[in-house]
């Protein structure tokens, strides 16, 4: 298979599996077999580690729009919720087939719904969580999606949208795709500014209650670890300032520098798709 442009979602991640010199995006995106490992991986990741803290502490009812191979489902069913995978992709490899696989080698309850989420196929009040795993950035219409999750989530329920790609403004956005490696191959791909993220959820009845920055969790800058990140940043920090490099990694390893530092680090990031998340909960 060639890196022409392709049909299917399925067909660009199985050319990215197909690449010598991609294993690594492969890993860390999750789309390496057995599905089953993958799943459990992520599960015991520093990325689910940060999303569970705002997980509710009785687990409920919960349902992962955009579920792709179903491992923030597995992962939510670990936790104990009664989950419903949102995907309308039938794919055995990165849709609502791989979702099967991994609930019957799990002997994990996990039910599918191969539907879209601008209209979602679920009564209201439906839902204790609705999670969704960089699935905004793809809707067509945000907005509308965000009044939906709202919709089918109980008074007093928490959604949480993790992993958004954003820009500064809509110049960015080409800069973006040309540097993503699937968009070129299949397309698919979106970013939207920060304050469209934020109004849609806002307007569509949420109250915000985090707002997270790239380096203010492991939820955004995963795969790296916060020792790799920080460890990254001290070295790009050296290459122009040799002479405060070592004052500047003992400092980026103290916990009250490092929080004040991964929160103002968002005011001078302007890379084009950087990560943010959301966490947000329907008023009583």
């Amino acid at each position: 298979m060639t890196a022409t442009k392709l049909d299917t979602w399925e067909e660009a991640v199985q050319w990215l599996r197909q690449q010598p010199d991609q294993q690594k995006l492969v890993f860390d995106a999750y789309y390496d077999d057995p599905i089953l490992e993958a799943a459990e991986r992520y599960w015991r990741s520093g990325e689910w580690s940060a999303i569970r803290e705002f997980l509710p502490q009785a687990p409920g009812t919960a349902v992962d729009i955009g579920a792709g191979r179903g491992i923030a489902s597995y992962a939510l069913a670990k936790e104990g919720f009664e989950v419903t995978a949102l995907e309308p992709d039938a794919s055995d490899l990165v849709g609502a087939g791989a979702i099967r696989e991994l609930s019957n080698e799990a002997h994990l309850s996990i039910s599918i719904a191969e539907e879209f989420s601008e209209k979602l196929p679920f009564p209201e009040h439906a839902f204790d969580v609705v999670f969704a795993r960089a699935v905004l950035h793809h809707t067509s219409d945000l907005s509308a999606a965000c009044r939906e999750f709202y919709r089918v989530l109980k008074p007093g329920g928490r959604f949480i949208a993790v992993r958004e790609h954003v820009i500064s403004s809509e110049r960015d956005l080409p800069t973006f795709l040309d540097r993503h490696p699937l968009h070129k191959l299949y397309g698919g791909e979106n970013a939207f500014l920060l304050n469209d993220y934020r109004n849609s959820i806002v307007s569509a009845g949420f109250k915000m209650d985090r707002l997270l920055t790239p380096f203010e969790s492991e939820i955004n800058f995963a795969p790296y670890t916060p020792e790799e990140l920080k460890a990254e940043i001290g070295a790009r920090i050296a290459v122009r300032l040799p002479l405060i490099a070592k004052a500047t990694q003992v400092l980026l390893n103290i916990r009250a520098v490092w929080a004040i530092f991964s929160r103002a680090a968002a005011n001078f990031d302007h890379r084009p798709g950087r990560l943010y998340s959301f966490v947000a909960t329907r008023p009583l």
